[in-house]
């Protein structure tokens, strides 16, 4: 997985790994997420691959946006 950069220096996310139809994420809590199109839906998940690129945004997306995941992997 591609470490987070947390460019906000607070962010609950440590790291994540884009899929062509998804993205996995790693949480500083723990737990590994997977988003997918499927169940996140399409247009959220390509807004988290761009806040996940952009290191900053991501954890505050996730949790306001409501994004459902389709997996938990560990």
């Amino acid at each position: 997985m591609q470490p987070y950069r947390n460019l906000a220096g607070n962010s609950g996310v440590e790291s994540f790994d884009i899929l062509r139809d998804g993205i996995k994420v790693r949480f500083v809590s723990g737990g590994t997420y997977l988003y997918d199109y499927r169940v996140t839906g399409r247009t959220r998940v390509e807004a988290m691959k761009q806040l996940a690129r952009a290191g900053r945004g991501l954890s505050t997306y996730i949790s306001q946006s409501g994004a459902a995941y389709a997996e938990r992997i560990d």
